[in-house]
């Protein structure tokens, strides 16, 4: 293996149907997708377990992608079965046993319209070790988080749907906005006022022992949001999809946010004011166990969500 700056020990990408040198996989400067962000793309998890290495829900991330792609006319070269198969391949290829998973798919370079006309189609996977997105001790005492100047982006504007790359320059302002103001993490509100998401993460608080989220109108159909419902129904817990003001989440007892890379993350502050007792809470810490629990193979019931790597 070689080290690779910033993305630990890997040897190699999947690139269009083959496994290459990392650092042959490349792309032509005037790439459609370089240009207009002509591009949808995954961020997927995989776990070691004492039961061997999974892929968390690497189907349901899959078939998100193909989603995406539908409203940019991306034709993938490639069925979900495939991509599925070249995932397993590239962590295996890498030597990990643990990972984040970055499918991407792409216009590519022929020529330079708005209008990517006969651009080929570029598929991509890289798989490199990333630890706790917001840090560790995140997990446990939760993050400072800031209501950002930037809005999410209108439905009527984007596909807000879509994992698709060029939508992300809306969460990088979010996140600059953050960052400057001295906070860990932005909360985008919609064009309403309500609240949307984070920057990369889906958001939920808990009032009275109920927990409410977001509905998808100005949200990503998160899979760790869908995950977070799921667990938390099955222990119990009322949860409720609906608009939430900004309001509502400065006096909620609990804040947390959800996603592949934060997975589930405690809001401890938000704009100087303290959330709850200012530390993750009892229903966040609760279901932040059983999330764990459930990808480290701990948890039968949920074992469909796994997808083994050998």
């Amino acid at each position: 293996m070689r080290m690779v700056d910033g993305f630990g020990d890997v040897r190699k990408i999947w690139m269009n149907g083959k496994l290459i040198d990392w650092h042959e996989a490349k792309v032509h400067v005037l790439s459609h997708g370089l240009h207009y962000g002509s591009g949808v793309f995954e961020g997927i998890r995989c776990y070691s377990t004492p039961r061997g290495s999974f892929v968390f829900r690497l189907t349901d991330h899959l078939r998100r992608m193909f989603r995406s792609a539908i409203p940019y006319r991306i034709k993938i070269p490639y069925s979900l079965d495939e991509l599925r198969t070249a995932v397993i391949e590239t962590i295996k290829a890498n030597g990990l046993s643990s990972c984040y998973i970055r499918p991407i798919v792409f216009y590519g370079y022929h020529s330079l319209g708005v209008d990517p006309g006969e651009c080929p189609v570029e598929c991509v996977i890289a798989t490199w070790p990333w630890g706790a997105y917001l840090g560790e001790d995140a997990l446990v005492n939760g993050i400072r988080c800031t209501f950002s100047s930037w809005i999410k982006i209108h439905p009527k504007m984007l596909p807000v749907g879509a994992k698709a790359t060029g939508q992300y320059i809306n969460s990088m302002l979010a996140g600059f906005d953050a960052k400057e103001k001295g906070f860990d993490e932005a909360i985008l509100l919609d064009n309403e006022g309500y609240v949307a998401e984070g920057p990369g993460e889906n958001i939920f608080i808990v009032d009275d022992g109920v927990i409410h989220t977001p509905s998808l109108a100005s949200a990503l159909p998160g899979i760790t949001r869908d995950s977070v419902i799921k667990i938390a129904k099955d222990l119990g817990y009322e949860v409720v999809v609906r608009n939430i003001t900004k309001g509502e989440v400065l006096i909620a007892d609990e804040v947390f946010f959800t996603g592949t890379a934060a997975e589930v993350t405690p809001i401890r502050e938000i704009d100087g004011i303290m959330i709850g007792d200012g530390k993750r809470g009892p229903v966040t810490e609760e279901i932040q166990h059983k999330f764990f629990r459930v990808v480290n193979a701990e948890e039968n019931a949920y074992m469909d969500w796994l997808e083994p790597v050998e």
